[in-house]
């Protein structure tokens, strides 16, 4: 039977696997369907059931699913380091809605800073760290979000430099504040 599993370990090349599993079975559907053109008749054996619902399925799964998620989830991973020390410009989490894709942004340009800390000191969590990068960047540009500086709006260097600790917390409120929405 086909299904998804969910990667064990978080990195572009198991998500971008998944991606493609879940477009490849949406093919499929589509496929089956174009070749029953009459679309009742699939209802009437086993396998026309199992395709119709998960054609029903995959596409609520990826809708419920925040897409901030992967990166959630590798700020859990590296928050306890003890080999990343840097001092990060760090937005404030109770920002204006108008600001919040500004703020991820920064939080996201910081990211770049430990990533060249981690280099310098070969710490343990860089590939969860150059996840984060990659995962939000690639949220960015998938969504071509692109707002406009608004004169509420700070510049990531006017905020306050805080220690790693503080950084990961700030970026897992934005987040989570991101994903409720």
């Amino acid at each position: 039977m086909l299904g998804t599993a969910r990667p064990t370990q978080n990195s572009a090349g198991a998500l971008s696997r998944l991606q493609s599993q879940k477009t490849h079975l949406k093919s499929i559907c589509l496929q089956y369907l174009l070749l029953n053109s009459h679309c009742f008749c699939l209802l009437k054996n086993g396998m026309g059931l199992i395709i119709f619902f998960l054609c029903a399925y995959v596409p609520k799964t990826e809708a419920g699913r925040c897409k901030w998620a992967e990166v959630l989830e590798d700020l859990r991973r590296i928050k306890t380091s003890k080999d990343i020390d840097v001092s990060l410009y760090t937005a404030n989490t109770d920002e204006d809605e108008e600001c919040q894709e500004l703020v991820m942004r920064c939080f996201f340009l910081e990211t770049e800073v430990i990533i060249q800390e981690c280099r310098i000191k070969n710490c343990s969590k860089i590939q969860d760290v150059w996840n984060i990068w990659k995962n939000g960047n690639d949220s960015f540009e998938k969504n071509k979000l692109a707002s406009t500086k608004s004169e509420k709006c700070k510049e990531c260097e006017e905020y306050e430099e805080k220690n790693f600790t503080e950084f990961v917390q700030n970026f897992e409120k934005v987040i989570q504040r991101n994903c409720k929405h």
